[in-house]
């Protein structure tokens, strides 16, 4: 993982601030909502489209396909379709998926484990501006 200053991360071939870099549409797929959530729930294993749909909960069936198409486009989703009848489709993390997840479910834990700040800063912003 690099690290460093905002200077020396523009000397990376890729730039996510920039408009045309090709970086800001894997970011878009992996931090949407549903991107992030695929990505979450195939980190605990391989999983059917069926599996994973009842995983995330909410999300239509067109959104999912979507997702995982977008996902393994981007090399971070393997899609494993077996010749059986009828068909047996499974979906798991490639290596660099396994990567990308580990790090939102970092972000996943923080928030859920500071929700009541979050809640609190919220009540106050509604109660001064009154209300959304």
């Amino acid at each position: 993982m690099h690290e460093g200053t905002a200077e020396q991360d523009l000397d990376l071939p890729y730039n996510v601030f920039a408009k045309a870099c090709p970086s800001r549409g894997t970011l878009e797929h992996v931090t949407g909502r549903w991107g992030a959530l695929t990505l979450g729930a195939l980190y605990e294993g391989s999983l059917r489209f069926n599996q994973l749909r009842r995983r995330i909960d909410g999300v239509s069936e067109k959104m999912l396909s979507q997702t995982l198409h977008a996902l393994e486009r981007d090399g971070l989703v393997l899609r494993d379709a077996q010749p059986t009848n009828p068909p047996r489709v499974d979906y798991e993390l490639t290596p660099l998926g396994r990567q990308v997840a580990e790090r939102l479910l970092g972000l996943i834990r923080l928030l859920e484990g500071r929700m009541d700040d979050v809640l609190a800063a919220r009540a106050r912003y509604d109660e001064t501006r009154g209300g959304l």
